[in-house]
Protein backbone atom coordinates (compact mmCIF):
# COMPACT_ATOMS: atom_id res chain seq x y z
CA UNK A 1 0.00 0.00 0.00
CA UNK A 2 1.50 3.32 -1.07
CA UNK A 3 0.90 6.00 1.54
CA UNK A 4 1.13 9.76 0.96
CA UNK A 5 4.00 11.66 2.53
CA UNK A 6 3.40 15.23 3.59
CA UNK A 7 6.45 17.53 3.69
CA UNK A 8 7.57 18.21 7.24
CA UNK A 9 6.08 15.04 8.69
CA UNK A 10 7.99 12.18 10.29
CA UNK A 11 7.98 8.70 8.74
CA UNK A 12 9.40 5.66 10.51
CA UNK A 13 10.72 4.03 7.32
CA UNK A 14 12.47 7.23 6.24
CA UNK A 15 14.03 7.62 9.68
CA UNK A 16 15.24 4.02 9.65
CA UNK A 17 16.73 4.42 6.18
CA UNK A 18 18.58 7.56 7.27
CA UNK A 19 20.43 5.48 9.86
CA UNK A 20 21.48 2.66 7.52
CA UNK A 21 25.28 2.12 7.49
CA UNK A 22 25.76 2.51 3.71
CA UNK A 23 23.06 4.45 1.88
CA UNK A 24 22.39 4.76 -1.85
CA UNK A 25 19.92 7.47 -2.92
CA UNK A 26 18.83 6.61 -6.47
CA UNK A 27 16.57 8.94 -8.42
CA UNK A 28 14.88 8.75 -11.78
CA UNK A 29 15.44 12.07 -13.54
CA UNK A 30 12.53 13.11 -15.79
CA UNK A 31 9.44 13.76 -13.69
CA UNK A 32 11.28 12.95 -10.45
CA UNK A 33 14.43 15.04 -10.05
CA UNK A 34 13.24 17.34 -12.85
CA UNK A 35 9.77 18.52 -13.85
CA UNK A 36 8.58 17.09 -17.18
CA UNK A 37 9.28 19.60 -19.94
CA UNK A 38 8.28 19.80 -23.60
CA UNK A 39 11.88 19.67 -24.86
CA UNK A 40 13.47 16.57 -23.28
CA UNK A 41 16.99 18.00 -23.51
CA UNK A 42 15.92 21.11 -21.59
CA UNK A 43 15.23 19.08 -18.43
CA UNK A 44 17.25 20.11 -15.36
CA UNK A 45 17.04 19.12 -11.71
CA UNK A 46 14.62 21.13 -9.59
CA UNK A 47 16.67 23.52 -7.41
CA UNK A 48 15.34 21.93 -4.19
CA UNK A 49 16.44 18.50 -5.43
CA UNK A 50 19.85 19.74 -6.56
CA UNK A 51 20.52 21.33 -3.17
CA UNK A 52 19.73 18.17 -1.22
CA UNK A 53 21.63 15.93 -3.64
CA UNK A 54 24.72 18.02 -2.98
CA UNK A 55 24.20 17.69 0.78
CA UNK A 56 23.71 13.93 0.68
CA UNK A 57 26.58 13.29 -1.72
CA UNK A 58 28.95 15.11 0.65
CA UNK A 59 28.08 12.80 3.56
CA UNK A 60 30.20 9.78 4.37
CA UNK A 61 28.90 6.33 3.48
CA UNK A 62 26.29 7.96 1.23
CA UNK A 63 26.07 7.69 -2.57
CA UNK A 64 23.68 9.53 -4.89
CA UNK A 65 22.82 8.10 -8.31
CA UNK A 66 20.56 9.07 -11.19
CA UNK A 67 18.84 6.07 -12.80
CA UNK A 68 17.28 6.84 -16.17
CA UNK A 69 16.12 5.44 -19.47
CA UNK A 70 18.19 8.12 -21.20
CA UNK A 71 21.34 7.16 -23.07
CA UNK A 72 24.45 8.00 -21.07
CA UNK A 73 25.45 10.93 -23.30
CA UNK A 74 22.08 12.63 -22.89
CA UNK A 75 21.86 11.76 -19.19
CA UNK A 76 25.20 13.43 -18.52
CA UNK A 77 24.04 16.55 -20.36
CA UNK A 78 20.73 17.00 -18.56
CA UNK A 79 22.22 16.23 -15.14
CA UNK A 80 25.08 18.68 -15.84
CA UNK A 81 27.44 15.85 -14.95
CA UNK A 82 31.21 16.40 -15.11
CA UNK A 83 34.18 14.02 -15.15
CA UNK A 84 34.97 14.82 -11.52
CA UNK A 85 31.40 14.32 -10.30
CA UNK A 86 30.69 12.24 -7.19
CA UNK A 87 27.24 11.30 -8.56
CA UNK A 88 26.86 7.81 -10.05
CA UNK A 89 24.77 7.31 -13.20
CA UNK A 90 22.80 4.39 -14.59
CA UNK A 91 21.58 5.05 -18.12
CA UNK A 92 19.63 3.11 -20.76
CA UNK A 93 17.51 1.48 -18.03
CA UNK A 94 20.55 -0.16 -16.45
CA UNK A 95 22.60 -1.08 -19.53
CA UNK A 96 25.12 1.79 -19.07
CA UNK A 97 26.91 3.08 -15.97
CA UNK A 98 29.22 5.86 -14.86
CA UNK A 99 30.96 5.51 -11.50
CA UNK A 100 32.87 8.22 -9.59
CA UNK A 101 36.61 7.75 -9.90
CA UNK A 102 36.21 5.21 -12.71
CA UNK A 103 34.06 6.66 -15.46
CA UNK A 104 31.92 4.80 -17.98
CA UNK A 105 31.23 1.11 -17.53
CA UNK A 106 28.73 -0.67 -19.79
CA UNK A 107 26.82 -3.60 -18.34
CA UNK A 108 27.77 -6.98 -19.82
CA UNK A 109 25.44 -8.13 -22.57
CA UNK A 110 25.09 -8.70 -26.28
CA UNK A 111 25.78 -5.60 -28.40
CA UNK A 112 23.17 -4.30 -30.80
CA UNK A 113 23.65 -5.83 -34.23
CA UNK A 114 25.61 -3.54 -36.55
CA UNK A 115 23.32 -1.12 -38.32
CA UNK A 116 20.16 -2.32 -36.58
CA UNK A 117 19.37 0.83 -34.63
CA UNK A 118 20.17 3.03 -37.65
CA UNK A 119 17.83 0.87 -39.74
CA UNK A 120 15.09 1.41 -37.19
CA UNK A 121 15.70 5.16 -37.01
CA UNK A 122 15.56 5.44 -40.80
CA UNK A 123 12.30 3.47 -41.00
CA UNK A 124 10.69 5.31 -38.06
CA UNK A 125 11.55 8.86 -39.07
CA UNK A 126 9.15 9.12 -42.06
CA UNK A 127 6.32 7.87 -39.84
CA UNK A 128 7.13 10.36 -37.11
CA UNK A 129 7.48 13.21 -39.62
CA UNK A 130 3.83 12.74 -40.64
CA UNK A 131 2.58 13.51 -37.14
CA UNK A 132 2.78 17.03 -35.76
CA UNK A 133 4.34 17.12 -32.32
CA UNK A 134 5.97 13.67 -32.50
CA UNK A 135 9.74 13.47 -32.13
CA UNK A 136 12.37 10.73 -32.49
CA UNK A 137 15.00 10.32 -29.78
CA UNK A 138 17.89 8.14 -31.02
CA UNK A 139 19.28 6.01 -28.18
CA UNK A 140 22.40 3.92 -27.71
CA UNK A 141 20.46 0.67 -27.86
CA UNK A 142 17.32 1.73 -29.74
CA UNK A 143 15.01 4.73 -29.82
CA UNK A 144 12.26 6.66 -28.09
CA UNK A 145 9.27 8.38 -29.67
CA UNK A 146 8.15 11.46 -27.73
CA UNK A 147 4.69 13.02 -28.02
CA UNK A 148 4.77 15.78 -25.39
CA UNK A 149 4.02 18.36 -28.11
CA UNK A 150 1.22 16.27 -29.68
CA UNK A 151 -2.44 15.76 -28.84
CA UNK A 152 -3.64 12.41 -27.53
CA UNK A 153 -5.20 11.31 -30.84
CA UNK A 154 -1.92 11.94 -32.63
CA UNK A 155 -0.04 10.04 -29.92
CA UNK A 156 -2.31 7.03 -30.31
CA UNK A 157 -1.89 6.94 -34.08
CA UNK A 158 1.88 7.40 -34.21
CA UNK A 159 2.45 4.85 -31.43
CA UNK A 160 0.29 2.33 -33.32
CA UNK A 161 2.34 2.76 -36.50
CA UNK A 162 5.65 2.55 -34.65
CA UNK A 163 4.47 -0.56 -32.79
CA UNK A 164 3.63 -2.22 -36.11
CA UNK A 165 7.01 -1.26 -37.57
CA UNK A 166 9.01 -2.66 -34.68
CA UNK A 167 6.88 -5.82 -34.48
CA UNK A 168 7.75 -6.48 -38.12
CA UNK A 169 11.44 -5.53 -38.10
CA UNK A 170 12.61 -6.15 -34.50
CA UNK A 171 10.02 -8.32 -32.74
CA UNK A 172 12.35 -9.32 -29.90
CA UNK A 173 13.32 -5.80 -28.85
CA UNK A 174 12.02 -4.68 -25.46
CA UNK A 175 9.09 -2.28 -25.55
CA UNK A 176 8.47 0.32 -22.82
CA UNK A 177 5.65 2.85 -22.61
CA UNK A 178 5.91 5.88 -20.33
CA UNK A 179 4.64 9.43 -19.91
CA UNK A 180 4.15 10.59 -23.53
CA UNK A 181 6.95 8.32 -24.76
CA UNK A 182 7.27 4.91 -26.39
CA UNK A 183 10.68 3.23 -26.28
CA UNK A 184 12.30 0.20 -27.89
CA UNK A 185 15.64 -1.33 -26.94
CA UNK A 186 17.76 -4.22 -28.14
CA UNK A 187 18.80 -4.70 -24.51
CA UNK A 188 16.54 -6.35 -21.95
CA UNK A 189 17.84 -4.63 -18.81
CA UNK A 190 15.41 -2.71 -16.64
CA UNK A 191 15.85 -0.48 -13.62
CA UNK A 192 15.73 -3.59 -11.45
CA UNK A 193 19.16 -4.41 -12.90
CA UNK A 194 20.34 -0.92 -11.95
CA UNK A 195 19.26 -1.46 -8.32
CA UNK A 196 21.23 -4.70 -8.17
CA UNK A 197 24.30 -3.10 -9.75
CA UNK A 198 24.27 -0.10 -7.41
CA UNK A 199 23.70 -2.29 -4.35
CA UNK A 200 26.65 -4.51 -5.23
CA UNK A 201 28.95 -1.70 -6.37
CA UNK A 202 28.51 0.39 -3.22
CA UNK A 203 27.79 -2.43 -0.76
CA UNK A 204 24.54 -0.67 0.09
CA UNK A 205 22.67 -1.65 3.24
CA UNK A 206 19.74 0.55 2.23
CA UNK A 207 18.48 2.13 -1.00
CA UNK A 208 16.02 4.95 -1.51
CA UNK A 209 14.64 4.88 -5.03
CA UNK A 210 12.24 7.53 -6.34
CA UNK A 211 10.48 7.44 -9.70
CA UNK A 212 7.33 8.60 -11.46
CA UNK A 213 6.71 6.26 -14.37
CA UNK A 214 5.83 2.69 -15.32
CA UNK A 215 9.47 1.80 -16.03
CA UNK A 216 10.40 2.82 -12.48
CA UNK A 217 8.22 0.05 -11.10
CA UNK A 218 10.86 -2.49 -12.19
CA UNK A 219 13.09 -0.93 -9.55
CA UNK A 220 10.34 -0.54 -6.94
CA UNK A 221 9.51 -4.24 -7.09
CA UNK A 222 13.02 -5.41 -6.22
CA UNK A 223 13.49 -3.13 -3.22
CA UNK A 224 13.73 -5.16 -0.02
CA UNK A 225 13.81 -4.84 3.72
CA UNK A 226 15.72 -1.73 4.71
CA UNK A 227 15.02 -0.01 1.37
CA UNK A 228 12.39 2.62 0.58
CA UNK A 229 10.51 3.29 -2.65
CA UNK A 230 8.97 6.69 -3.39
CA UNK A 231 6.41 7.21 -6.16
CA UNK A 232 6.18 10.70 -7.62
CA UNK A 233 2.66 11.54 -8.76
CA UNK A 234 -0.35 9.30 -9.41
CA UNK A 235 -0.52 5.70 -10.56
CA UNK A 236 -0.38 2.23 -9.07
CA UNK A 237 2.95 1.54 -7.44
CA UNK A 238 4.93 -0.89 -5.32
CA UNK A 239 6.49 2.11 -3.54
CA UNK A 240 5.90 2.66 0.17
CA UNK A 241 5.59 6.45 -0.05
CA UNK A 242 4.04 8.88 -2.54
CA UNK A 243 4.83 12.55 -3.13
CA UNK A 244 3.18 14.92 -5.60
CA UNK A 245 6.03 16.54 -7.50
CA UNK A 246 9.79 17.02 -7.92
CA UNK A 247 9.51 19.91 -5.47
CA UNK A 248 8.23 17.47 -2.86
CA UNK A 249 11.05 15.08 -3.78
CA UNK A 250 13.35 17.91 -2.72
CA UNK A 251 11.49 18.25 0.58
CA UNK A 252 11.72 14.50 1.22
CA UNK A 253 15.44 14.51 0.46
CA UNK A 254 15.87 17.43 2.85
CA UNK A 255 14.21 15.40 5.62
CA UNK A 256 16.39 12.41 4.77
CA UNK A 257 19.54 14.57 4.78
CA UNK A 258 18.64 16.16 8.10
CA UNK A 259 18.03 12.79 9.73
CA UNK A 260 21.11 11.19 8.19
CA UNK A 261 23.26 14.04 9.44
CA UNK A 262 22.02 13.31 12.95
CA UNK A 263 22.48 9.54 12.49
CA UNK A 264 26.08 10.04 11.34
CA UNK A 265 26.82 12.17 14.37
CA UNK A 266 26.45 15.61 12.83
Amino acid sequence: MTRPWTPGTADADLTALAATPRLVVALDFDGTASPLVVDPMAARAHPAVATQIARLAAMRDTVVAFVSGRSMHDLREITEHTDDSVIALAGSHGAQYWFPGEGAADAPGAPTADGAREELWAAAQPIIDRYEGAELEPKTFGMGVHTRRADRETEERVFAEIDALVAERFPHWRRRAGHRVLEFSSRAEGKDAAMAALRERFDATGILFAGDDVTDEDAMRVLGEGDLGVRVGPGESAAALRVDSPEQVGALLETLADERQVALGG
